[in-house]
């Protein structure tokens, strides 16, 4: 089917060029184009494996700041 497009200049050119470099028509160019653009999504995201929970008791250590990095530093260095 025959159709008029406007096309800003720039993008008709690179697809003139395109067209050219491949050795394919223009309309054949703007077929691929619009029939990606056209394609159903298939965008499914897996679902996500739930994180395991620890059940084992304790925490930090006495004198340990959770809320400082500095603070963790200075533990995982004492315990080398």
């Amino acid at each position: 089917m025959k159709t008029t497009l406007d096309l800003r200049d720039d993008l008709l050119a690179r697809a003139k060029a395109r067209a050219a470099q491949e050795r394919t028509s223009l309309t054949r160019i703007i077929e691929e184009g619009l029939a990606l653009r056209l394609r159903p999504e298939r965008v499914r995201r897996r679902a996500v494996a739930p994180l395991p929970v620890s059940r084992c008791a304790g925490g930090l250590l006495d004198g340990i700041d959770a809320s400082s990095n500095q603070s963790l530093y200075d533990a995982a260095d004492a315990g080398q």
